[in-house]
């Protein structure tokens, strides 16, 4: 029995995750996946698209502790950490993931804000007179 640790990113996010052989439990902060996410049916569905991919649905438990950032970024990081824990668990399965580019980090992030603006680059209102 393989127990396989990866790390998911996304903007401030960060999903640890811990994947095991097992009846596909899917466990998120002490809870399941549908009471992380209430009724968030296409952000679940976001979750579970590495594991529906590899048809590894039903033959793996996960359980993750998510923390940072929003609800939908915490769920962007969950699926790049379980995209991350299937190929650590079984490296065949990176020629399923790579091509959806499920491997690869979303490294957007906010842009800082800079003085003399009230955002990022939104300027003062201009007043010809």
């Amino acid at each position: 029995m393989a127990k396989v640790y990866a790390t998911g990113k996304r903007k401030t996010s960060v999903a640890k995750v811990w994947l095991t052989n097992g009846s596909g439990k899917l466990i998120v902060n002490g809870v399941t996946l549908d009471e992380w996410l209430g009724g968030h049916e296409s952000i679940k569905k976001r979750v579970k698209l590495p594991l529906a991919l590899t048809k590894m649905d039903s033959s793996v438990d996960i359980v993750a502790k998510t923390f940072g950032g929003g609800y939908s970024a915490q769920a962007d990081a969950l699926k790049h950490g379980i995209s991350k824990a299937l190929v650590e668990f079984d490296e065949s399965l990176r020629a399923i993931l790579k091509p959806k580019g499920l491997l690869t980090r979303d490294s957007r992030v906010v842009e800082r804000k800079k003085y003399g603006k009230h955002k990022a680059r939104r300027s003062p209102q201009f007043s010809k007179r």
